[in-house]
């Protein structure tokens, strides 16, 4: 099981779920980017236990320039989506919040087709409409 995407993605998705939850409750007295910070402090000191445990560390050296770079890029990404996320918040429920943020999806598989040259079929488009329609009437009405 441990070896199975979808066992990681499930797992993901309760973590994304808690995460949202608990965010939540924890930026209800201090303001949503410093909220931010104390998370990936938190999740920095996780991480580095975890690859240091397992083995996994490797001189910055070994590493190539094109893994920085696009890992680099990676990171600013995901702490503007973070800054993002923490403000939106800090201002709107989270049951509405969470399925914006999850436009994602739509946006991941689109952009997968166009810069990955990944190809969807016509029940997979299908699918990512499902989710967009469901996004929005979970956050609209």
């Amino acid at each position: 099981m441990a070896e199975s995407w979808i066992f990681w993605a499930l797992v993901s998705a309760i973590f994304a779920a808690l995460t949202a939850i608990f965010a939540k409750i924890g930026i209800a007295g201090i303001p949503s980017d410093l909220a931010t910070l104390i998370r990936t402090l938190i999740i920095v000191v996780f991480l580095a236990a975890i690859v240091f445990a397992t083995g996994q560390w490797r001189s910055p050296s070994e590493i190539s320039g094109r893994t920085w770079l696009f890992l680099g890029l990676s990171g600013l990404a995901t702490g503007a989506s973070w800054l993002a996320y923490f403000r939106a918040l800090k201002i709107g429920d989270a049951a509405r919040v969470a399925p914006i943020d999850k436009l994602s999806i739509v946006l991941v598989a689109v952009f997968g087709v166009v810069f990955l040259g990944e190809k969807l079929s016509l029940i997979h488009w299908a699918g990512v409409a499902m989710i967009a329609a469901g996004a929005l009437v979970l956050a609209v009405f």
